[in-house]
């Protein structure tokens, strides 16, 4: 796929989609439980399942398999200390859904998260579109 403005707001747009699955409806117990520990298994598999689902996404866009390859291990690196800092922030101050902290840290995941997704988008437009 060309890497046009359109086709970059697309892939954009499928990551979000991506996105959105892959943080709120597939996230299993063990995902969610133990998050301020860094060594957790559960945050391991939860940005696996990120990675599996950006390299559907890129597979779709016509990314080589080497690009995807570089970028998820790239994307599994970043998603999981991001989730890790928004975790330890939040259990080190004893935040909970009732408090601002707790949304703010909750808020400054998700940013990171997207900008992670625009870096990758132009990613693919300088060295993995075809």
């Amino acid at each position: 796929m060309a890497p046009t403005v359109g086709n970059a707001l697309i892939l954009i747009c499928f990551l979000q989609i991506k996105h959105m699955f892959a943080d709120y409806f597939l996230q299993t117990p063990k995902m969610l439980s133990g998050r301020g520990e860094y060594l957790h298994m559960g945050r391991a598999q939860h940005a696996g399942v990120h990675v599996l689902g950006s390299a559907l996404v890129f597979l779709l866009f016509g990314a080589s398999p080497v690009f995807i390859a570089i970028l998820a291990l790239a994307e599994w690196v970043v998603h999981f200390n991001i989730d890790w800092g928004k975790a330890r922030y939040s259990e080190v101050r004893g935040l909970d859904p009732t408090e601002a902290g707790y949304w703010r840290a909750n808020g400054l995941d998700q940013a990171l998260h997207h900008l992670t997704y625009l870096a990758m988008a132009w990613l693919w437009v300088e060295y993995g579109a075809r």
